[in-house]
């Protein structure tokens, strides 16, 4: 294998006429779409950027970001996406830490790159339209045709970020292979196959690993549309469903629970719809429910990480279990080990009940190991070293999550191990306790987290968003949690907020409720 955009390439020889994306009303077929990858290519050779330079994309859901992106493959370099919503303190860093110089944004983006620039190793900023220190896109781009640049299968082809949630964000290195590789099995995942007939529904940021293999590279590794949504909004996403007749949508757990809470819900024909996956973070299955109930259709989940490019498990049509992640896909081994790296033991078949259940006899840590498994952070040799296991002949990366799993190796994901909860010496798992919260009628959206105790050392509290028309109280709510969990688990306290702070990607950043929480103690 060679640079992984040959495989658009390949598309565009055998679709040239077909639309590869569409945005705003306007197509842009994959013969334009190759020849603008050629131009900013072109581009970037004239900049001085050579193979193996880093190339930051700081921009949303764009056409432009598709074709910086694998205009940037083609030249031989590295992209280093961003988070367009970061300020210049977050850029600096992935700037700095990555060594890129040159990026891509917006126009009114630009100042908050020349903030942080002094600290970075920028030389060229190129802008969506004209504004003072940079070169706007279109006049950045060279009349030319370069041909593609040759990188080996372990080159670097992407250099996206954690999300820095436990600390600063780390540079995941993916090459050529992690990523083409990884875009191939999520091809795959849908009944026949992606289709050049399907039109897929951008909703997912492109600067996220999931959003740019299992959406943007899927579907222009096989001939469909790509419609862009440059920022999240459902009534938007609804209505482009109905009338482009949008036949996959990719999304994750937030989207859909804001999908099923819109009031005018019934009002949208998306019937068109012939695959849904939910990823990114767990589905609850009342979400899960009211979905399918709703649209008379199957909402797949699937698991993933950055680090892995990002998928490694999946329901599939013909081996699905509501409750699980899926089993691995092919060429992708997943276990669940205890502290020792042995093996935990399998349960017959899952889901079990976790309020039945003696969970600490039957979890452990999912490790997984395959072709999508990056090469390692960058510049980070100590967490490389506390994230990697060789054993058996495989290179194993530790995934931080607390799982189980069957007979039928269909996995199960309990929570994150660092949001674990050990209250009086027993051990609470948030997903638990929040998808109980789920099943309130007057509960839109809910995280649970561990809050200092005195006396048990931690304690439960949940931060509730209630239903416009909910008349609810936190007594209420406690009640409601002790009538079907074990004492131990229930919300010592409840807050009902207007909304829960999450990530681009739809992930609750629970570390701010922690700290919101230990400053309102700070205050009493």
């Amino acid at each position: 294998m060679t640079n992984l955009v040959t495989n658009v390439d390949s598309t565009a020889a055998e679709h040239p006429d077909a639309t590869a994306i569409h945005y705003d009303g306007t197509d842009l077929s994959y013969r334009e779409f190759w020849a603008r990858t050629g131009q900013f290519a072109a581009g970037l050779a004239d900049a001085g950027i050579e193979p193996g330079d880093r190339v930051g994309v700081y921009l949303p859901n764009l056409p432009q970001f598709v074709v910086s992106f694998h205009g940037a493959l083609r030249a031989g370099a590295v992209v280093v996406p961003m988070n367009p919503q970061y300020k210049s303190r977050e850029i600096g860093h992935l700037l700095g830490d990555s060594g890129a110089t040159l990026v891509v944004t917006l126009a009114d983006l630009v100042p908050v790159v020349e903030e942080a620039r002094d600290e970075t190793d920028v030389e060229t900023v190129v802008s969506l339209g004209e504004v003072d220190g940079a070169t706007s896109f279109e006049a950045f781009l060279v009349d030319e045709s370069p041909a593609v640049v040759d990188r080996a299968d372990d080159d670097v082809a992407c250099q996206p970020y954690t999300s820095g949630t436990t600390g600063q964000p780390k540079g995941v290195l993916l090459t050529h292979h992690n990523l083409a590789s990884n875009a191939r099995m999520a091809t795959d995942l849908l009944p026949g196959g992606t289709r050049p007939d399907d039109r897929s529904l951008g909703v997912l940021p492109l600067f996220h690993i999931y959003g740019m293999t299992v959406t943007m590279n899927t579907s222009l590794f096989s001939g469909a549309a790509y419609y862009p949504l440059p920022s999240w909004d459902a009534q938007q996403a609804l209505s482009l469903i109905e009338s482009e007749e949008i036949t996959i949508m990719q999304g994750v757990p937030a989207m859909y629970n804001d999908i099923v809470n819109q009031p005018n819900l019934d009002e949208f024909d998306c019937s068109s719809l012939r695959f849904v996956n939910a990823g990114g973070s767990s589905l609850p299955m009342e979400v899960l429910r009211r979905f399918e109930e709703e649209f008379d259709i199957e909402l797949y989940e699937g698991y993933g990480l950055t680090e892995t490019s990002p998928v490694t498990h999946f329901n599939s049509p013909d081996a699905r279990r509501p409750g699980s992640i899926g089993q691995t896909l092919p060429g992708v081994e997943a276990k669940i080990v205890d502290h020792e790296f042995e093996p935990v033991r399998k349960v017959d078949r899952g889901p079990v009940d976790e309020g039945e259940t003696d969970l600490d006899g039957i979890t452990g840590e999912l490790v997984v190991s395959g072709p999508n498994v990056m090469k390692g952070y960058h510049d980070r040799p100590e967490a490389n070293e506390s994230v990697f296991t060789e054993e058996g002949g495989n290179r194993w990366f530790h995934t931080g999550d607390v799982g189980y799993w069957d007979a039928e190796d269909f996995f199960y994901i309990v929570d994150r191990e660092k949001h674990m909860i050990v209250t009086g010496g027993y051990n609470v798992y948030p997903r638990e306790i929040e998808e109980l919260l789920f099943e309130h009628p007057d509960v839109a959206d809910a995280a649970v987290v561990g809050i200092p105790d005195e006396r048990r050392g931690e304690t439960v509290k949940a931060f509730v968003v209630p239903t416009p028309d909910s008349e609810t109280s936190e007594e209420e709510i406690k009640e409601y949690c002790l009538d079907s969990l074990a004492a131990y688990k229930h919300p010592r306290e409840v807050e009902f907020v207007e909304e829960l702070p999450r990530t681009t990607t739809g992930k609750v950043q629970k570390f701010e409720l922690r700290e919101r929480e230990q400053g309102t103690e700070a205050a009493r």
